[in-house]
């Protein structure tokens, strides 16, 4: 199973397979055509509460526990396993806009995907 995270900004690899867009909202200055996105799940961003409290100064360690509470719910954990199923048959690239991806939801995605 081959999960990775990538800025969206970044330019679009061979090796990137399917690519998701993880961000609830498009990001700016990226235009579709520009983006070769595969999947948009807006079902598996955090609430934007979530993102609102994580923002304003919340911990990444609180964020990702409330965030993987969230991904329990029914729609969310069944785009989570379609996302599992695209891993497990070949590599998938989560894409956001995050300035800091390794502390993103993409990140919790990523680790969950691949546990």
């Amino acid at each position: 199973m081959s999960v990775r995270v990538r800025r969206i900004y970044e330019p679009p690899e061979p090796q990137d397979g399917v690519r998701v867009l993880v961000d609830r909202l498009w990001p700016r200055g990226m235009s579709k055509a520009d983006a070769h996105v595969d999947e948009w799940p807006k079902g598996l961003t955090p609430s934007n509460e979530l993102r609102r409290w994580f923002h304003d100064g919340g911990s990444y360690e609180e964020f990702t526990r409330r965030y993987e509470a969230e991904l329990d719910a029914p729609e969310a954990a069944e785009l989570l396993d379609g996302l599992r199923e695209s891993a497990s048959k070949g590599q998938v690239t989560l894409l956001t806009a995050s300035r800091s991806p390794d502390e993103s939801h993409a990140t919790v995605l990523a680790r969950l995907l691949t546990a």
